[in-house]
């Protein structure tokens, strides 16, 4: 959703903020964005309260001012501001939780505006994260997500507190401890970047077992000049490179990936480039966007912007390529065992259970006894669908 799109929606809803007398708080990354106080202090004067991402903990001292001091509360501040830890997490799933390591990005990809908003990288405590680990573990989770702007990262940006990290100074040596804590079985990480998958980071995928084995690869782009252009500091060839090696060492590994369509200044031959890696690497996943300005990027200023209808059709290109070779890749799971929590009923048949595989396939099979949602079984794949992969129990 764009940003203008969110100020509509807080347009949209004035009427009713004067009709109940609401208290009406806007907060996130955005509003860190500059200009952007100024902006609605201007168009939105009915805003009772602007909070960055930096000033959550200070949420209901802000509520409480509107409320009861009538106060008009602007709480942001700088965007590299401190980790602020125990702040309570109210969590939807009762087996699935994400962990923040890390906050910012030190990247300044030329398209993006997260450095803009959320500062330079900043990595969260190794002991703090453990204990939130633990804690989520003791309580009955048995899959962690962790996340960060650029999570393989971890304690390796300037800045890093090593000294106060003890053992664990690295992300390696975090996925390493983080697999350790029993009640944990599966591990996922994201969103990383291509040129913080060192060795050692590539070592703890393949020793670990819970680390789940389909790799977030961010592409962008498969031309070398663009990516020069986006500022993502890795080639075509090195991005390939880096695959094969991960492909050598992690057994069974697959890859996602993030492809922008219509960088400015992209050509069809330089987009031919993408197509070429998608054949090459193979990716299970693929998140296509068609590039969007954000206002305040360099990308944003460039003259040579791509024409929309010539983004969609290389967007259409880039969707049919993979969708081509989504059944294939389906059929290698066939008469195949795969480790599933069950998170739920089916959305398109309440008699079956669903879960998703190591590699994020969705997997539906049917019940057989006294199975439960948040359990951890074994499924044999039997049928291969386009989107999901059909099961039975196994044991």
């Amino acid at each position: 959703m764009q940003k203008k799109d969110y100020l509509v929606k807080y347009g949209e809803i004035k009427k009713i903020k004067e009709n109940k007398d609401l208290i009406l708080a806007i907060g996130g990354c955005m509003m860190q964005e500059k200009g952007m106080l100024a902006k609605i202090k201007k168009s939105y004067p009915f805003v009772d309260v602007i909070f960055g991402t930096h000033t959550m903990q200070n949420l209901p001292e802000d509520i409480y001012k509107a409320l009861i001091e009538r106060e008009k509360v602007k709480d942001v501040i700088d965007i590299d501001g401190e980790i602020y830890e125990g702040i309570p997490i109210k969590r939807n799933d009762k087996y699935r939780a994400s962990v923040t390591i890390m906050y910012g990005c030190n990247n300044f990809c030329t398209y993006c505006i997260v450095p803009y908003v959320r500062g330079r990288e900043r990595s969260r405590n190794p002991q703090d994260i453990l204990k939130e680990v633990r804690a989520l573990a003791e309580e009955g989770y048995k899959e962690i997500t962790l996340l960060g702007q650029n999570v393989n990262s971890y304690m390796a940006h300037p800045g890093a507190d090593l000294e106060g990290a003890g053992e664990i100074n690295s992300f390696a040596k975090l996925l390493d401890a983080v697999c350790k804590i029993d009640g944990i079985e599966i591990v996922r990480f994201i969103s990383p970047h291509p040129k913080n998958f060192t060795d050692d980071v590539i070592d703890a995928i393949a020793r670990n077992d819970k680390v789940a084995k389909i790799i977030h690869l961010p592409l962008q782009s498969g031309n070398s000049k663009v990516l020069k252009e986006m500022n993502r500091v890795y080639t075509k060839e090195q991005f390939l490179e880096l695959a094969e090696k991960m492909k050598k060492k992690i057994p069974n590994v697959v890859f996602s990936t993030d492809i922008i369509v219509g960088f400015p200044g992209e050509t069809d031959e330089e987009f031919e480039d993408t197509l070429d890696v998608v054949r090459k690497v193979n990716f299970e996943q693929i998140f296509m966007f068609i590039y969007s300005p954000r206002e305040g990027t360099p990308a944003a200023a460039r003259a040579d912007q791509v024409p929309e209808e010539v983004k969609h059709k290389r967007f259409d290109k880039l969707k049919e390529l993979y969708e081509s070779r989504v059944d294939e890749n389906n059929e290698k799971y066939i008469n195949t065992k795969q480790k599933i929590l069950i998170e739920g009923l089916s959305k398109n048949n309440d008699k079956m259970l669903t879960g998703r595989t190591d590699t994020n396939k969705v997997v539906v099979f049917e019940p057989e006894a006294d199975e439960k949602i948040g359990d951890i079984i074994n499924v044999e794949i039997q049928e291969a669908h386009k989107w999901y992969l059909k099961g039975k129990i196994i044991h």
